[in-house]
């Protein structure tokens, strides 16, 4: 081909390239509506809404309790945390897939007040991101045949209540798995199939670090 004729050639697909990249708006981050809380508890994480930030159908798990501040939701083996045997033979079966259990966590105080400021991160999440994380926990609360939240009795501190879940438990379907799922719901960006706690607060700190970072990189110099 002809030196004029493939620069010319190069020179006019850099053109069509640049005016369809200029066709298509750039795209903008939602501003952030409100903040989530992810908690680690040893092994286990929770994710906590503000109650302001609750539906109703999210509000009536939380009847009788008023005054609250926030929701924490959490995910389990449902013989595992009902029957509160912590044996070899219970440790085990936990293991196998079985029926789940939310652990709904209601506070009057901040998450980082009531688990220790270390083992809480806020997130930002924008409008859409908060409204998907109801329908998230909102689906995965079994009901019974009247239509209302399953109960299945009081939680291991005051405050703590627990609930069927529609999901199932199992040694690959965990209750930090279950977390991700959320954090994705809620517009979070996480990574690859997380089983443990570490995994899931290792990518929250960092991303809280970088959502913290940006605005300083951002600004003006001096």
């Amino acid at each position: 081909m002809p030196r004029r004729l493939r620069i010319a050639l190069t020179c006019a697909a850099t053109m069509l390239a640049v005016s369809g990249c200029a066709m298509v708006p750039a795209a903008v981050a939602a501003p952030a509506a409100t903040t989530i809380s992810v908690v680690e508890r040893d092994w286990h994480t929770d994710v906590c809404l503000r109650t302001v930030d609750a539906d109703a159908q999210l509000l009536r798990l939380a009847r009788g309790y008023d005054g609250s501040t926030f929701l924490c939701f959490g995910f389990g083996d449902r013989h595992y945390l009902i029957s509160r045997e912590r044996g070899p033979v219970t440790l085990l079966s936990a293991l196998l897939p079985g029926d789940g259990a939310i652990l709904l966590t209601i506070l009057r105080d901040t998450p980082a007040a009531a688990f220790g400021a270390g083992n809480v991160v806020d997130l930002e999440v924008d409008a859409a991101g908060i409204e998907r994380l109801r329908a998230f926990l909102n689906r995965t609360v079994q009901e019974n045949e009247a239509g209302e939240p399953l109960g299945l009795g009081n939680g291991p501190y005051p405050g703590g209540l627990y609930f069927g879940a529609t999901a199932r438990y199992n040694g690959f379907y965990t209750c930090n798995t279950w977390t991700t799922d959320a954090l994705r719901e809620a517009g979070i960006p996480m990574h690859g199939p997380v089983l443990f706690a570490e995994g899931v607060m290792r990518q929250v700190r960092e991303l809280a670090a970088a959502r913290q970072a940006a605005p300083a990189a951002d600004s003006p110099a001096p």
